[in-house]
């Protein structure tokens, strides 16, 4: 018996010019595609130009703005789960991937979630700040998380070269993400 793969988006959680979350993510995704058990697709910020939720649109940006919205919105809806890479900012999670968060709900109800982050602690507190967020939109985070060091896994805290470590860790995540992932989708 065949069992229907997956889909499960990266979501590359960082806008910076300079940021380490691309990186980060082409870590993820060619670690996560070696697996080969799921269908894994980089899904990057930077190519949703979303307006902050709730700021004035003038009318010559109405028609671009309401693209990306539903573009993110339609992408996000397609996926089983996800894997949230962050960096983490003053403690928290980058401005630009809550505010895209903002403009979701339905679309993520009833599905689980990987935690991806970099930091001077490895971005356990954006971690702890995306478990909220994620549980009032109705997703399930699975316990395991990879965290990466600026200190460590960053020459000059912007080459990234993590450790070999990290993959057993990677492994449980993904292992814990795809179980919860299957599970939720009885769900939907």
């Amino acid at each position: 018996m065949s069992v229907e793969k997956l889909k499960i988006g990266i979501v590359v959680g960082s806008v910076r010019k300079g940021r380490n979350a691309e990186a980060v993510s082409n870590w993820v995704y060619n670690f996560a595609t070696k697996r080969n058990d799921a269908d894994y697709e980089i899904v990057d910020l930077i190519n949703y130009r979303l307006p902050l939720l709730g700021q004035e649109i003038f009318s010559e940006q109405q028609e671009e703005a309401n693209s990306a919205i539903k573009g993110w919105s339609e992408k996000m809806a397609t996926y089983d789960g996800y894997i949230f890479v962050t960096p983490e900012y003053n403690h928290a999670v980058g401005g630009a991937l809550k505010n895209a968060l903002d403009y979701l709900n339905p679309e993520l109800n009833n599905k689980a979630a990987g935690l991806v982050g970099y930091g001077s602690l490895g971005g356990a507190r954006a971690h702890e700040n995306m478990r909220l967020i994620l549980g009032e939109l109705q997703v399930a985070d699975v316990r395991t998380a990879v965290t990466f060091s600026l200190m460590t896994d960053f020459e000059s805290m912007s080459v990234f070269k993590p450790a070999d470590f990290h993959e057993g860790n990677a492994n449980t995540m993904l292992d814990q993400l795809l179980a919860w992932s299957r599970a939720l989708k009885t769900l939907r």
